[in-house]
């Protein structure tokens, strides 16, 4: 399961699956890894980047990859490509491929392209399933969750999430909050403490299938995103705001950074359908999502 061996190929497809991140999110970037440490909750789902390397008759490398879902859309798409590009080019070059190392090395590359970002999104697409992630200096360690089926069946059925339609270019949103923390930003530092410790919550929630812990640690990361940058949030607050008042929607977050892409809503029983509805109305794309427990796969020909 954690490692891949070579195989002589002329054709090989990596495909990796994108996610949802719970809790903890924004943590995982530098310099907060270096100056506190973060920690990250999350779950792979399947919608999937796939990359292709084919070698034809002249030996003439091509390669080409596709997502199922929108770059720019919260889910770590960019980060679901790369692992998947690392993945297939690992297994034409490597003998002995880890997931751990292909995760650390779509980072690295997408570092060198200067996107400003964390490390959460490479690990959920190499490893698949839940993650409970912890970040310290530029080590991430994988602590154990292993959630209740129930938790994961109760998500499933009350769990929608929504494409706003509107993308955004993570980056550059973290620019600007961590140009505001570099200075001492005090609401900034709140908020990143906040969104760090909701993770535990949201860990024990799932573990646990406390659903009362699962609503307060998205509150909690709600406010934490809120004095980071009201802005991140108020592409939904037109939809979601009302629905958050009539108890239709116990508690949301936006996916990834924020300010526009996804956002996942946690239904009240029997309420999924009109919670639904609102959303199609407002012109939001549903996602239908499961688990992916698989992670990274490679197939060769």
């Amino acid at each position: 399961m954690g490692r891949f061996r070579r195989v002589v190929a002329r054709k090989v497809v990596a495909r990796a699956p994108v996610r949802l991140d719970f809790a903890g999110g924004w943590t995982d970037v530098s310099p907060y890894t270096h100056d506190v440490g973060g920690e990250v909750v999350n779950l792979a789902i399947n919608k999937y980047a796939t990359a292709t390397l084919e070698v034809d008759d002249g030996g003439i490398l091509s390669v080409s990859y596709t997502c199922e879902v929108p770059v720019g859309s919260g889910l770590g798409t960019t980060g679901a490509i790369n692992v998947a590009l690392m993945g297939a080019i690992g297994a034409m070059e490597t003998d002995d491929i880890g997931r751990k190392a292909l995760a650390e090395q779509a980072f690295q590359f997408e570092s060198l392209l200067g996107n400003k970002g964390g490390r959460q999104d490479q690990w959920a697409a190499s490893h698949g399933g839940w993650n409970h992630l912890m970040f310290m200096q530029d080590d991430v360690e994988e602590m154990p969750l292993v959630p209740l089926t129930s938790s994961t069946k109760w998500l499933q059925r009350q769990l929608v999430v929504v494409n706003s339609n509107i993308t955004h270019v993570s980056g550059e949103l973290h620019k600007n909050v961590w140009e505001r923390y570099a200075a001492g930003d005090k609401e900034v530092e709140e908020g990143l403490m906040a969104i760090r410790l909701s993770a535990r919550v949201m860990a024990k929630a799932v573990q646990q299938d406390r659903r009362d812990e699962f609503i307060a640690s998205l509150h909690e990361v709600c406010r934490g995103v809120d004095l980071l940058d009201k802005g991140l949030h108020d592409p939904f607050r037109e939809v979601v705001d009302p629905l958050l008042s009539s108890k239709e929607v116990l508690a949301w977050k936006a996916l990834g950074a924020g300010a526009g892409g996804c956002a996942m809503l946690l239904c009240n029983l029997g309420k999924r359908e009109a919670v639904e509805a609102a959303c199609e109305a407002a012109g939001w794309s549903l996602l239908e999502w499961a688990p992916d427990m698989d992670g990274l796969t490679i197939t060769a020909n």
